[in-house]
């Protein structure tokens, strides 16, 4: 917290920003009925980043950085979260949300920026919240009449990465075309030395590729080798750079090598298999991820015969 001479003038302004603070969130509460208003689960990953944990072991992370500069959040996890979230946000710190990054269009990621977004602003800051996402997520919610124009980003961009400096450290986002989908992107807080991957890297469960959004199999590997080139491994390949995926447990470098590999391995045998002509449902009985079933077969994510489908399509789509 940034040091303060305490006198009456700031004990009022203190006064009027907590009252104001939970008067909004109670409206949020009245308006999300079926969001839990406490606090939801923060763990420190490094640095001054945290990631704020989902109540459903399926759903998606929210990560926080907070400082004197206000605060930053990669996702906003859905909209009914958002009381839940911000009670989470509220427990590091008072100051405004100044950032948001949308790690793609999918509402379970960005559904609670407009609720996050009038709950985590003062008077004197509203409108000042700062949306990034690539354009291509912009393209998509155009089509997606789902999502409320107020959730959008107001700060997209088309180049390969955006930064920015921000709590005292620089914030790389970075576009990962055509991976999950086309409007993919990962953020590197790098003095932090975390990654919030988004739906790129997905531990424990098969990677969920939506071709007809633009993604790919091997926009899919290009992206997670991008994160392998930007991590940093400590002693004996653990922790250093610390990875938060889109769902499920914080990771590192080792983490995400497994999962190119897995990625990779059943890619190759696909391959393979429509090598040899074989039809789509000859390659389903072949069975080529049998072996990585038992660790990436998981609610929330594709089924194994889902996974091998959206490979091979992938592969035979031109």
């Amino acid at each position: 917290m940034r040091s303060r001479r305490v006198d009456a003038s700031v004990v009022v302004a203190g006064v009027c920003a907590i009252a104001v603070t939970a008067a909004a969130l109670t409206a949020a509460q009245r308006d999300a009925p079926a969001a839990a208003p406490s606090a939801a689960s923060v763990r420190l990953v490094q640095g001054k980043v945290y990631v704020v944990a989902p109540s459903d072991p399926n759903g998606s992370n929210a990560a926080l950085q907070v400082g004197n500069d206000g605060v930053l959040l990669v996702d906003t996890q859905p909209a009914e979260a958002a009381p839940r979230v911000f009670a989470a946000v509220r427990t590091l710190s008072l100051e405004p949300i100044r950032w948001i990054v949308d790690t793609s269009a999918r509402p379970d990621h960005m559904g609670g920026n407009d609720a996050l977004i009038r709950l985590g602003t003062t008077p004197a800051s509203v409108g000042r919240t700062r949306v990034v996402a690539h354009e291509n997520v912009v393209h998509r919610l155009v089509a997606n009449a789902s999502i409320s124009r107020d959730a959008w980003p107001n700060d997209d961009f088309f180049t390969p990465d955006k930064d920015f400096f921000f709590n005292g450290e620089a914030v790389i986002v970075t576009h990962m075309p055509i991976a999950a989908t086309d409007g993919d992107s990962i953020v590197f807080f790098r003095k932090s030395d975390v990654i919030a991957a988004g739906d790129v890297f997905t531990p424990g469960r098969y990677p969920s590729i939506d071709l007809s959004a633009g993604g790919s199999v091997q926009g899919e590997i290009d992206a997670l080798n991008t994160i392998l080139h930007i991590a940093v491994p400590a002693k004996y390949q653990e922790a250093g750079t610390y990875i938060i995926p889109g769902h499920g447990r914080i990771c590192d470098e080792a983490d995400v090598v497994e999962y190119r590999e897995m990625v990779t391995v059943v890619r190759d045998r696909v391959q393979d298999l429509i090598r040899k002509r074989s039809t789509l449902e000859q390659v389903k009985a072949a069975r080529p991820s049998r072996d990585y079933d038992p660790e990436y077969t998981r609610t929330g994510g594709p089924s194994p015969e889902a996974f091998v489908e959206l490979v091979y399509r992938s592969l035979t789509t031109r």
